[in-house]
């Protein structure tokens, strides 16, 4: 079975006025060498970066920008995700022609952006905000028009940001691609900081030495690993691709849903705290239509979402759709982390 484990570590820009714009550039810079980017290759991430700090200064007035280097051992993506609450675009299509702007401008900054990226997309509503997408790959060929197909055709969204006054989040996320089945892990360890942190890691190791168990095996094996810890809320995903089935297994506050274009279904997770009081590992198994996504998230984020509520929102990259639950939803005094996956097809 092939298998990559996708995992990464997100920095945070508000942005608010133009010192900002200099602040994603350099945290760009420092994220990409980071993770061995090339000059040329980080070159133009900071391009990508500054554009869109740039705009959301100039239409917005204010917003953030999420960075993280999608890792899966194999080919790193540099990811990009512009988000604001702000105008939002009348026409998305005449705003990614070169020259067209409404803030008085050359114009020039979403198409460059567009022809810059391996991966594009974005999603903007009158009078509710933007968000938009920018993936770039190692020594992408910034020529050529940006590309609409993935690597696989698993296709992954996710956000994980630290409570404001910390540094390190004591969320976790995982993701491993085996083809034939799709596993995914959600921890949240009890708290904030480091300590929580160290617990939602713990969980990370067990998934990623065996991502394919059972999800009730890898929430028995989370526990025992768990122990001397304060603890975590984790929940573990399986899907398996040719049989439309998803195996879910959940111990704790994160919550679960298998949406597609018309309706919503939630995943069972039972109480309880990994490393601490382990009641129940009741797997379940659900259908898993074609087009539809899963969506798992610790209770940083509301429950309260719905992405029927934003028209065409469903038929955006996982990443963008990540953004807008962020955006709207993140209670923001607490650590949130989100996944959003699903199989191309």
């Amino acid at each position: 079975m092939t298998r990559r484990i996708i995992s990464a570590s997100q920095s945070r820009v508000a942005v608010a006025d133009a010192s900002d714009i200099g602040e994603c550039r350099r945290s760009a810079r420092r994220l990409a060498e980071g993770y061995g980017f090339d000059e040329v290759s980080a070159g133009r991430i900071c391009i990508i970066a500054t554009e869109l700090a740039t705009n959301i200064v100039r239409h917005a007035g204010r917003g953030e920008v999420l960075m993280q280097v999608l890792d899966d051992g194999i080919n790193p993506e540099f990811e990009v995700l512009a988000i604001d609450q702000g105008p939002g675009m009348r026409d998305v299509d005449d705003c990614l022609i070169d020259g067209y702007s409404t803030g008085g401008t050359a114009g020039q900054g979403l198409g460059a952006v567009s022809r810059l990226s391996s991966t594009f997309d974005l999603f903007s509503i009158e009078g509710q905000g933007t968000v938009v997408l920018s993936r770039s790959e190692r020594n992408h060929d910034a020529s050529r028009q940006p590309a609409t197909a993935q690597r696989s055709a698993l296709e992954v969204g996710a956000i994980s940001v630290a409570v404001a006054g910390e540094i390190e989040c004591g969320d976790t996320w995982r993701v491993a691609d085996g083809g034939s089945m799709v596993a995914i892990l959600v921890a949240d360890g009890l708290g904030h900081g480091p300590l929580a942190a160290s617990a939602s890691q713990a969980a990370a190791a067990v998934f990623g030495a065996r991502p394919f168990d059972d999800p009730s095996l890898t929430m028995q094996n989370c526990h025992r690993a768990l122990g001397g810890t304060r603890g975590a809320a984790a929940a573990c995903a399986l899907l398996h691709v040719a049989e439309l089935r998803l195996d879910y297994a959940g111990v704790g506050n994160i919550a679960g849903t298998v949406i597609t274009r018309d309706r919503s279904r939630g995943l069972v997770s039972h109480n309880g705290t990994l490393g601490v009081q382990l009641l129940r590992t009741q797997q379940f198994e659900y259908q898993w239509p074609l087009g539809s996504r899963v969506v798992m998230h610790s209770d940083g984020l509301s429950a309260r979402w719905s992405v029927s509520a934003y028209p065409g929102l469903h038929l955006r990259h996982s990443a963008v759709i990540a953004g807008v639950l962020y955006r709207d939803f993140a209670r923001r005094r607490d650590d949130v982390t989100l996944v959003v996956a699903c199989q191309r097809t």
